[in-house]
């Protein structure tokens, strides 16, 4: 047994102190150090430093570690502009990106205080990397395919991939399974694999209205992917209409991600039927899509987890990045109100959407927790959660199921 003591706890979605936590590989009690103490009279102390904060461990939900070897590759802008480089770029990035270098990026999520994340894969080629990662890791197997003559193919190399990562559960991997997105899997393979999500009852994600020119090609056929259809799928019609895809959805709950040209409809469709959102400010921002209307979403009770996506679109994995950015870029929220709900959105929001026994420092949860130090004492415990995403790069200290990582 040890004794973790901080300044400061957030605990149900606040900040506390004088508390502690007594754990082993799950937490077994919360109370004041003294009385923790006389409970576990050999239990080690662990004195978290002055100013420290103690937190659940973060969760990323949508990150894609394939495209990690990216920097200087592939073209910011504009949605078409980055999508037209990665189809010129892909074999070159996919050949450069290595297990080192996919080890190197989940050590550099662990340093941001990142205990699970969920790893969009659309070959498999990360599932070793995901094995042996600290991290918890929800393997989201990645449904790709438009044209009817490969469809047989790639469905059933798809399906190799699951049976993969369910055989990786004995080492921590939890299997799941990501739709490309409405424009690029057809919707035969589609509901194939949702029902197999649902007999597997494996989690769900889709990429869904990321950019202006997706809406305008499912609302009507037009605009700037009409050329890319015809040029890489000979074709000019989309498969699926907005309300059709979502359609598919209705007996799977799923995590959208991006949903930043979303509209009313969509987002009262999404709240009805018990839908999530993964919100990716910097990726939103880098491909001249939009931002969520986070408005909406909070007036609709969805709940939503804020996301790095991957370096194919970003600069870091950083969670602490991500939190800054989307304080900055929803400008009109109250800043306080809005730090305390970015806690939530990588702490007990993603955990709740995808039942994982984490999030939240609560007792018998899974001993997964990050530890930052704050440059001075708060004046405030209601400002904790502002201060830790305006002065935060690294954590201080990282417990994932009790055992320490940093």
């Amino acid at each position: 047994m040890r004794i973790l003591n901080p300044n400061y706890i957030y605990i149900d979605d606040d900040f506390r102190e004088n508390i502690a936590v007594a754990f082993n590989s799950k937490i077994e009690l919360i109370d004041s150090i003294e009385r923790l103490k006389d409970r576990y009279p050999d239990a080690e102390v662990i004195n978290c430093g002055k100013n420290s904060v103690l937190y659940p461990g973060f969760i990323n939900t949508h990150v894609h570690l394939e495209f990690s070897a990216n920097r200087t590759t592939l073209k910011y802008g504009s949605f078409m502009r980055w999508l037209n480089s990665v189809i010129d770029s892909r074999d070159k990035l996919l050949n450069s990106c290595d297990n080192a270098m996919m080890e190197k990026v989940c050590r550099e999520m662990l340093s941001s205080g990142i205990t699970s994340f969920g790893a969009i894969s659309s070959f498999g080629t990360e599932l070793e990397v995901c094995e042996k990662t600290p991290q918890k890791v929800i393997f989201f197997n990645e449904l790709i395919g438009l044209n009817m003559a490969y469809i047989d193919a790639l469905y059933n190399d798809f399906l190799v991939r699951v049976k993969a990562s369910k055989e990786a559960t004995k080492n921590g991997i939890i299997p799941a399974i990501a739709i490309h997105s409405p424009y690029s899997v057809h919707p035969v393979a589609l509901k194939r694999a949702l029902e197999i999500a649902k007999a597997s009852d494996m989690s769900i994600s889709a990429h869904f209205l990321e950019s202006p020119q997706e809406r305008e090609w499912l609302e009507s056929g037009s605009g700037e992917f009409l050329e890319f259809f015809k040029k890489y799928f000979n074709t000019t019609q989309p498969m699926t209409t907005i309300d059709e895809f979502l359609s598919y959805f209705d007996n799977t709950p799923t995590h959208f991600t991006h949903m930043t040209q979303a509209k009313e409809k969509e987002l009262k469709y999404i709240s009805k039927k018990g839908h999530s959102i993964a919100h990716c400010p910097r990726s939103n921002r880098f491909l001249g899509c939009g931002r969520l209307d986070i408005d909406r979403v909070k007036d609709l009770d969805i709940p939503f987890s804020v996301a790095t996506d991957g370096l194919s679109s970003n600069s870091s994995l950083n969670i602490f990045d991500e939190l800054y950015s989307a304080l900055m870029i929803h400008n009109s929220e109250d800043l306080i109100k809005l730090s305390k709900l970015l806690i939530s959105s990588v702490t007990s929001q993603p955990a709740k959407i995808f039942n994982l026994n984490s999030g939240e420092i609560k007792e018998k949860k899974d001993a997964d927790f990050a530890i930052v130090k704050l440059p001075d004492t708060p004046s405030s415990l209601n400002d904790i959660g502002l201060y830790t995403i305006l002065h935060t790069k690294k954590v201080d200290s990282l417990f994932i199921g009790g055992e320490r990582i940093i």
